[in-house]
C-alpha cells in the first residue's frame, strides 16, 4: 500500500537498469546536509531519490547477499562515504577481511586501527581486543559520570574517535572460531553504541549457523541484496521477499 493513500502501488522494473553513481550521492542534499560523521550513502529509493543514513543510530548493520549482488560495493561506498566526512582523529576503522582481496584496497589509510585483518584467527583476536576497548571507553565514561560517548567528548580534555568495525565475510569466521566470534560480536552489538563504536557486519550465507539467533536479536537494521532463496530472505529479513531481487545493487 502507498503511505497517505488509498491506493495499491505495485513496483515494475525499468526496461532499462540505471547506473547510480556514488559520486551523485555524495553531491546531494542529502548527504552534504548531514552533521554525522557516520553518514553512509545507501544509493537511491524506489522514486529516484538520493538516500543516505546515520551509522550511529543504525547503531550496528547487517548485510546480505548472493555472489554478485552487489554486498561488496555496498561495502566500500560505506567505508567512502565515512572518509568523505571524517579525518582520522574523529573516526577509526577496524576492517576484517577474510575473502583477503576485498578491502586490502584500503591498507595503508591513516583511518585505519589496524592493518586489514585477513586471518580469521587474528580476526578472532582483534574482536576480542575491541571488546576491551569498549570495556575501557566504559570505564572512562564512569570517571567522568557520562552516559554517553558524545557527552564524554563535550567534556573530555583528549576526545575518543568513532570505531567502526567492518567484517566482509562473517561465514569464514564462524566456520574458524564460531563461539569466540559470536559471543564478541553479541558483546559488542549490545554495548559498544554508548562507547562510539559501530559494527558493520556482512555475509553471503544467511543461514542459521552463521546468523545465529543471538547474533540477528542485536542488529536491527539489516540489509538484503538479491539472495538464492527465500529461506535466506527469511533467515535476514524475518520475511520473504529479497529472493525477488533484481541483484547488482538492488
Amino acid at each position: 500500500s502507498i503511505p497517505g493513500k488509498a491506493a495499491i502501488g505495485i513496483e515494475i522494473p525499468n526496461p532499462e537498469r540505471k547506473t547510480v553513481f556514488f559520486r551523485d550521492i555524495l553531491l546531494s542534499n542529502a548527504y552534504s546536509r548531514s552533521a554525522s560523521f557516520l553518514t553512509v550513502a545507501l544509493g537511491v529509493d524506489s522514486i529516484g531519490k538520493p538516500a543516505v543514513a546515520n551509522l550511529a543510530r543504525m547503531p550496528h548493520l547487517l548485510i546480505a547477499g548472493a555472489t554478485g549482488a552487489g554486498k561488496s560495493v555496498a561495502i566500500n561506498a560505506f567505508i567512502c562515504s565515512i572518509l568523505y566526512k571524517a579525518t582520522p582523529d574523529m573516526v577509526r576503522l577496524l576492517m576484517i577481511d577474510p575473502k583477503r582481496i576485498e578491502l586490502s584496497v584500503y591498507e595503508g589509510i591513516p583511518h585505519l586501527l589496524h592493518p586489514v585483518v585477513v586471518e580469521p584467527k587474528m580476526a578472532s583476536r582483534a574482536l576480542i581486543w575491541a571488546v576491551r576497548e569498549m570495556e575501557r571507553r566504559y570505564k572512562l565514561l564512569e570517571t567522568l559520570r557520562v552516559k554517553s560517548f558524545t557527552s564524554y567528548n563535550e567534556v573530555a580534555e583528549e576526545k575518543l574517535p568513532y570505531i567502526v568495525i567492518i567484517v566482509d565475510e562473517l561465514a569464514d569466521l564462524m566456520m574458524v572460531a564460531s563461539k569466540d566470534v559470536e559471543t564478541s560480536i553479541a558483546r559488542l552489538a549490545q554495548m559498544a553504541r554508548a562507547a562510539g563504536m559501530h559494527i558493520i557486519l556482512a555475509t553471503q550465507r544467511p543461514s542459521v549457523d552463521v546468523l545465529t539467533g543471538l547474533i540477528k536479536a542485536n542488529f536491527p537494521t539489516r540489509i538484503s541484496f538479491k539472495v538464492s532463496s527465500k529461506v535466506d530472505s527469511r533467515t535476514i529479513l524475518d520475511t520473504s521477499g529479497a529472493e525477488h531481487l533484481l541483484g547488482l545493487g538492488d
